[in-house]
């Protein structure tokens, strides 16, 4: 596990959402590790009850759970709701929570045959969902007077377009995989709304900053890891543990003059 410092979070509190995922997880005992409290929201709420009880299981009452659609106006209120009924203060927003829908032949379809319909699900998780939790989050920060930090996950195609050529003979679970336009456009928009807020809430003491993560590995096939890796200047893909030395930056006071930024982490993809 990259860690900057064992204890750089000690008395701070995190709220993780998509907690239950693939780098959410990570996160979350990335973030105990360092010594914040954590609170794993996702969607699947099993999902998030499983990472707070492995947190837990490894450093003891430092995760709790809550379920939370960050699509659903109605969810996130419930969640910061929740969160404050018991008098906890948020410190650290890691703003994660993604979609490729529930339909992956939907979300894999060719952009000339892509539907409105898939578009807008996948926007109200990756895009209205971090500005439903951001707002929310923010205003909390706000009232309770918190010099917070928001840092929000992005990705390389939201600041580069895929190559196509990485996706021939591809597979994922044993399906084709292609990175279609919602997502890049999604990705892009986070980036976007992180500088947004970087500046409007400059003056109230919160951070805003964006971590843009490169390919990282979770079962692709070995003709897309050997694709991917050509393209990168290291020759391979990343693991989701090398991204939290950035994420314990940004959401340290070790990064107290830092705000607006995006740092991507992509092994040098986006040198080329």
């Amino acid at each position: 596990m990259c860690k900057l410092n064992d204890q750089l979070l000690e008395g701070k509190t995190a709220l993780v959402t998509g907690g239950g995922g693939l780098l959410g997880q990570v996160f979350c005992e990335s973030l105990a590790n360092s010594g914040a409290q954590v609170i794993v929201a996702d969607i699947d709420g099993a999902a998030a009850e499983k990472v707070a009880h492995a947190v837990n299981t490894k450093y003891a009452g430092k995760a709790i759970s809550i379920q939370c659609d960050v699509s659903d106006p109605k969810s996130v209120g419930a969640m910061v709701k929740d969160i404050e009924a018991t008098e906890t203060q948020v410190d650290v927003l890691i703003n994660n929570a993604a979609t490729k829908t529930n339909n992956l032949d939907d979300f894999f379809e060719p952009f000339e045959t892509f539907t409105l319909k898939t578009w807008q699900e996948v926007n109200a998780i990756n895009l209205d969902g971090m500005f439903l939790v951001a707002q929310a989050i923010g205003n909390h920060m706000i009232k309770n007077e918190t010099r917070g930090s928001i840092v929000q996950i992005s990705s390389i195609y939201g600041v580069n377009a895929p190559d196509k050529r990485i996706y021939e003979g591809s597979e994922y679970n044993g399906r084709p995989i292609n990175t279609p336009a919602v997502y890049s456009v999604s990705k892009a928009g986070v980036i976007a709304l992180s500088n947004y807020l970087a500046a409007y809430w400059g003056d109230k003491g919160l951070r805003i900053n964006t971590i843009s993560p490169g390919g990282v590995f979770s079962g692709q096939n070995t003709e897309f890891v050997d694709r991917y890796s050509e393209r990168i200047p290291m020759r391979r893909m990343g693991n989701a543990d090398e991204l939290t030395g950035a994420l314990l930056l940004l959401a340290s006071d070790k990064s107290s003059y830092m705000t607006g930024q995006n740092i991507v982490i992509d092994g040098g993809l986006s040198v080329w």
